[in-house]
């Protein structure tokens, strides 16, 4: 084969030249091993606004005229294969690069670690654990976001500290963040990675493609049949993370006759247990895509994915807890008949079906215009353990005694509990506990079942359930992107994309664990009266009696549209590039309640009010080449973002009540880069702010030692409403390599981040237990560093490539600086007063403060390791890529919160003065060493 000669051979391509030229090159690329034709082979030209791809068959023709007589570098890229530079200079003759041999880049398997961790993180049961972007960042080149996709993002670090709500992921040019809170679910296209290796990344606030982009980048996947190389792909891979095994099949025709494309995958991934304990795993994908070119410059793709999957989740531990147990205990599960089972599920089955419109009107421009459909299902389980008899006395109804919370990490059921006091010490029940939770600590099922069968026997109800929270989002997308070139040096962008969703939600009864029905009331709320109706989750159904899969305790849909128009304006000259882009939207949320709740029968029947948002956005930026290798780059942003609606509405399993003033986010945001670039040496040094403001967070959780009740119960379950938040990220970024030898190089990657609140934002609290908000007003919360991974990471690390085609890359990682999500609530005035709404008597301002203070985590360093091989067999290839992470079994926190329980001074100083307080804060542990090992054979 004659890969390198014919390469260098046309390398550089010298031609005297003047101003006004013309570049003209011509081409075609196929893959180094297999000789197939690679289409979406990315060709751009430095210093020009151009970009362009190959053909369905792999050809290329670049053709730009009025160009400078100078030197330019062509560009070649596509993600799987390494890329290639190539200088040029200008000719009005077109010249012929032939046959262009991409040689696939080992390491590229790399990315399967970014979705595993991702994977992992889902696991947790605490949505901001899993919140990071290191998703968007797997197809990047660049140093520093290869570390941080790749080898920060297993202790769930955030690029400059933002997650994944500011981050945008688009497929075929079609959002997929979830309307609820803004964050895509990487779940809804999970285990398809061999169809999405075509990826379009910019980041931070850089020009997006078919986007006006976010606050930390965009990532497309274009996922059209038309644009895979021919050609089929089977991968084998194990693991100990989140599951135990994968099996991948993929295949595209090329085209097959009449412009007929069609692309297939199908995937399995599975465990009967992960690393952590319980955590069950069975996921399966599907992909398929066809395509028909309509004409020459016209071309329809029908693309359908689905990916159901389901997932034990663990659980965070306290001190007490992790010291008995380890870090991969886990209480969320059980045995059942020598089964493992988990009670707390996760399952997602959300198909999609996109229809896409490519028409490239000329040479200079294109239409892509769409429809994109999505409905199904997204549960998480648990126990409900407030089954109960309803009884008719004398007219007043009187409920039986609900069941005991059968978690074995309940606070009940630790030794702490039995030492809690000096009256009520007692050390034989606490041994017990002890003794239970080592040599067992986990859910009894069968004393669930035992129970609800007692229960039956007594003509009573079920005690004890296996219940699921579901959201089963519909929705439809329509989008239409069009883009102009008038020159080399000028491109226009501009879109509208649109959407309707009606997403429901509800409880629903999984099993009833031998048990024949499930009385549908809140038996926790307060009946003074006993007429029984406070207590109703639907007082159209007064005491209903529901069983398996049916709907109980709330039912509500949301319903909303968001729209939003962009354009965007390029220029690239010799020696700037400029651009700017703006962007309008509109997003409104009614909620519909399906249940007139007894706690709130005037505003939990029917539609609520429309709560609508108006934004306006701008960007722009510009990069200054100092010379062909050196460039300074600037960016600014200013828009507006609408909240999710799980930000608008209080409570809407039981109300409409909306949050008092809600507004939408103001984004505010810069950042300052200087990069080197040359044959062997590359750098990237940038300094970046961001400033969101007006935020909004709600939280439910039950305290006790509230103020302003005008009562001497202090304990309420309630919705907390944190408002006018402003965060502020600021910090730098560092990424450079270093090529040593041609085989050898090192590489290097530094983030430095501050993370903080900015200001004291407001805290009110809402509670079915008292009639109006109580209005705390400040929590004093500016300059507590937000949560969510370490603010300082560091990488050492060096790839050596051999010309045998094997590959062998190690890294030391070095992370500090990662802090616990504080309780807002303690640092309001509330933490200073007792139930009357007076002063504490003995509150000591000293000893506050140390109890307040932001508990800041351990340092530690992780080494990693990874390394493949590939062969040639005649026409096929085959690879092993294989890694190692946390090599030394380091022990580390990944993150964590403190417990709301106690939210005066009284009740936690008496809580933090015992050894192991009962509502000590918990925390999520990193994995210990751990592997993953992918085969793959193209063919």
């Amino acid at each position: 084969m004659k890969r390198e000669y014919v390469l260098y051979a046309v390398c550089l391509l010298w031609v005297s030249g003047i101003s006004g030229q013309e570049i003209k090159v011509e081409g075609s690329f196929l893959d180094a091993f297999t000789e197939v034709a690679l289409p979406q082979v990315k060709i751009s030209i430095e210093s020009l606004n151009y970009e362009g791809f190959s053909d369905e068959n792999g050809l290329f023709d670049i053709s730009i005229s009025e160009v400078a007589a100078e030197e330019y570098i062509l560009k070649i890229e596509k993600a799987g294969y390494l890329p290639k530079r190539i200088p040029v200079r200008t000719s009005i003759d077109k010249r012929s690069l032939g046959v262009l041999y991409l040689e696939p880049d080992i390491s590229f398997e790399n990315t399967q670690l970014a979705t595993v961790f991702l994977t992992e993180a889902e696991l947790n049961d605490e949505e901001t654990v899993a919140d990071n972007i290191s998703g968007i960042l797997q197809s990047s080149r660049d140093v520093f976001q290869n570390a941080a996709a790749f080898d920060f993002s297993q202790t769930f670090y955030r690029p400059r500290g933002l997650g994944s709500e500011y981050a945008k992921v688009l497929i075929n040019g079609f959002e997929m963040s979830q309307d609820n809170n803004s964050r895509p679910i990487w779940s809804e296209w999970g285990g398809l990675n061999d169809v999405q290796r075509n990826q379009s990344f910019t980041t931070g606030l850089f020009p997006a493609e078919n986007a006006f982009g976010s606050l930390a980048g965009t990532i497309n996947f274009t996922m059209r049949a038309s644009r895979y190389a021919r050609g089929g792909r089977i991968t084998a891979s194990v693991s100990n993370r989140s599951y135990n095994g994968r099996f991948m099949v993929t295949y595209a025709s090329g085209e097959v006759g009449n412009g007929w494309y069609y692309t297939v995958s199908g995937s399995r991934r599975f465990a009967d247990e992960g690393l952590v304990e319980g955590t069950l795993y069975d996921a399966a994908s599907f992909f398929a895509a066809v395509e028909k070119k309509l004409s020459e410059k016209s071309f329809l793709n029908l693309a359908f994915f689905y990916t159901p999957s389901e997932r034990g989740k663990s659980a965070p531990l306290s001190e007490e807890i992790f010291e008995l147990k380890g870090r991969y205990y886990n209480p969320y599960w059980g045995y059942q008949e020598g089964d493992i089972r988990n009670s707390r599920i996760k399952k997602i089955t959300l198909p999609v079906v996109q229809l896409l419109h490519s028409w490239q009107l000329n040479a200079s421009s294109e239409l892509l215009s769409g429809i994109m459909l999505e409905a199904g299902e997204m549960s998480n389980s648990r126990i409900d353990y407030g089954g109960s008899t309803a009884n008719l006395v004398d007219s007043q109804y009187y409920y039986s005694v609900p069941g005991t919370n059968p978690d074995p990490a309940y606070y009940q059921n630790l030794p702490s509990y039995f030492l809690r006091s000096a009256t009520t010490t007692n050390y034989e029940s606490a041994w017990r506990a002890r003794q239970e939770l080592e040599e067992n600590g986990q859910l009894d099922w069968s004393a669930l079942y035992e129970a609800n069968l007692q229960a039956a026997t007594h003509g009573q109800n079920a005690i004890y359930a296996m219940v699921s929270d579901v959201m089963s989002p519909q929705r439809i997308s329509g989008m239409s992107n069009f883009s102009h070139q008038f020159s080399p040096h000028l491109k226009i962008d501009a879109g509208v994309n649109t959407r309707i969703f009606r997403n429901g939600h509800f409880g629903r009864i999984e099993d009833l664990l031998g048990g024949k029905s499930f009385l549908d009331v809140d038996i926790y709320a307060e009946d003074p009266a006993a007429t029984g109706s406070s207590k109703q989750s639907d007082l159209q159904n007064f005491n209903r009696l529901v069983s398996e899969d049916q709907r109980y305790k709330y039912d509500y849909a949301v319903l909303g549209y968001h729209s939003s128009l962009f354009g965007k304006v390029e220029f690239s000259g010799p020696k700037w590039e400029l651009f700017g882009a703006i962007q309008a939207s509109g997003t409104a949320y009614r909620r519909n309640g399906n249940y007139q709740n007894g706690l709130h029968p005037e505003t939990s029947l029917g539609k609520s009010e429309l709560s609508d948002f108006k934004n306006f956005g701008l960007k722009a930026g510009s990069i200054y080449k100092i010379s062909g290798r050196q460039n300074v780059e600037a960016n600014f942003a200013w828009f507006g973002r609408a909240p999710g609606y799980e930000s608008v509405f209080v409570n809407p399993r039981q109300t409409d009540l909306l949050v008092p003033d809600g507004q939408s986010e103001k984004i505010l945001a810069g950042d300052f880069s200087y990069r080197f670039r040359s044959s062997d040496f590359n750098l990237r040094l940038t300094g970046y702010i961001s400033e969101v403001r007006d935020a909004t967070e709600i939280s439910f959780y039950f305290t006790e030692g509230l103020s302003g009740l005008e009562r001497e119960n202090t304990a309420a379950f309630v919705q907390e409403i944190l408002q006018n938040i402003h965060k502020r990220y600021y910090g730098m970024e560092f990424g450079t390599e270093y090529q040593l030898t041609p085989s050898l190089k090192l590489k290097s990657a530094l983030g430095l981040g501050e993370n903080s609140y900015a200001n004291n934002p407001n805290l009110m609290l809402s509670s079915s237990a008292f009639a109006e908000i109580l209005n705390y007003g400040e929590a004093y919360l500016k300059n507590y560093h937000l949560p969510g991974g370490p603010q300082t990471a560091a990488q050492l690390g060096f790839e050596y490539r051999d010309t045998d085609f094997w590959w062998f890359s190690s890294s030391l990682n070095y992370f500090d600086r990662s802090f616990i999500d504080s309780n807002p609530l303690n640092r309001t005035l509330n933490f200073q007063r007792d139930y009357d709404g007076l002063p504490l008597v003995g509150y000591d301002e000293d000893v506050a403060r140390k109890l307040l203070k932001q508990e800041q985590f351990d340092s530690y360093f992780l080494w990693n390791a990874t390394g493949g091989k590939s062969w040639r067999l005649k026409d096929k290839y085959l690879g092993l890529f294989a890694s190692l992470n946390n090599i030394l079994n380091t022990l580390y926190k990944t993150g964590g919160f403190e417990q709301s329980r106690n939210s005066n001074y009284r009740e936690l100083k008496e809580d933090s003065d015992r050894e192991f307080p009962l509502f000590a804060s918990k925390y999520w542990y990193g994995p210990g060493t751990s592997f993953f090992i992918n085969l793959n054979l193209r063919f």
